[in-house]
């Protein structure tokens, strides 16, 4: 016969059964986290690779305000041959000047990466389309995708790419300065697993302490600002989801045919 005491016996051993054995994929290994990459021989938090420190954490706490993704705040700080390379499978990649490609082993670990899953967004500092930083950004994807590949290397992604609207609608990308007027990046059986953006992108994110953004966005201002951030917002949505959200090609016409138009302060395609 169930009486009560067998019940709440019974309660109370499923409950000491439950708490040993944790849901692992619940909690903060679970958050969405930027990958600060360093390719540094040396320390894994070389500042060559950092000259917009706060431009990361900046951005996370965007993608945590605007959309429904769960977000670690502070990313962490990873080497190309770093056993936690993996963990962070939205990695970084920034800089103002000439830097040397990583070992053999670095090469072939970001080619992994990228090959099962893993995205890479590069971001010029130097404020330049043709600087030393560009030139070992291109050395660099040569050597991770040689011309045996399936991958044809960085080329201009079409403005109709889904990375545009897979949250906002957005039609070349944004940053500190509007110097390149296209994204480039390296497709491989059909998804784009690196972008580079030539415009500092982390220049437009980068915040003080005291809410004070450390550079002013030229030549458009605060908008082109807002526009930066929308940016970083679709390649973590891209990352995400890939091509989920192919359809959004739709949105114009129906705006049009309702004759609606945002007034948030940015420009809108």
């Amino acid at each position: 016969m169930l009486t009560r005491r067998r019940l709440l016996g019974g309660g109370a051993a499923l409950a000491a059964l439950l708490a040993t054995r944790r849901a692992r994929a619940i909690g903060p290994g679970s958050k969405f986290r930027f990958g600060q990459l360093t390719l540094s021989a040396g320390s894994s938090d070389d500042h060559r690779f950092r000259p917009r420190p706060s431009a990361l954490r900046r951005m996370a706490w965007e993608i945590d305000k605007r959309t429904s993704i769960d977000v670690e705040l502070e990313p962490a700080v990873v080497a190309a041959t770093s056993d936690a390379l993996h963990e962070t499978p939205f990695v970084y990649l920034a800089g103002d000047r000439a830097f040397d490609l990583p070992s053999t082993a670095g090469v072939e670990a970001l080619r992994r990466l990228l090959t099962f899953g893993g995205f890479l967004l590069v971001d010029s500092a130097e404020g330049s389309t043709d600087g030393a930083f560009d030139g070992s950004v291109r050395k660099l994807v040569g050597a991770i995708f040689p011309p045996s590949s399936n991958a044809k290397g960085l080329e201009v992604v079409s403005s109709d790419h889904v990375v545009y609207k897979s949250f906002y609608l957005l039609d070349k990308p944004a940053g500190r300065l509007a110097i390149a007027p296209a994204l480039e990046g390296v497709v491989r059986d059909g998804r784009l697993v690196c972008a580079y953006v030539a415009n500092d992108l982390g220049g437009a994110w980068a915040r003080d302490d005291f809410g004070n953004y450390d550079f002013p966005c030229e030549p458009g201002g605060e908008k082109q600002r807002e526009l930066a951030f929308r940016m970083g917002v679709n390649f973590v949505m891209y990352a995400l989801c890939l091509d989920y959200k192919s359809d959004q090609v739709h949105v114009p016409f129906i705006m049009k045919r309702r004759r609606w138009k945002p007034d948030d302060g940015a420009s809108t395609p």
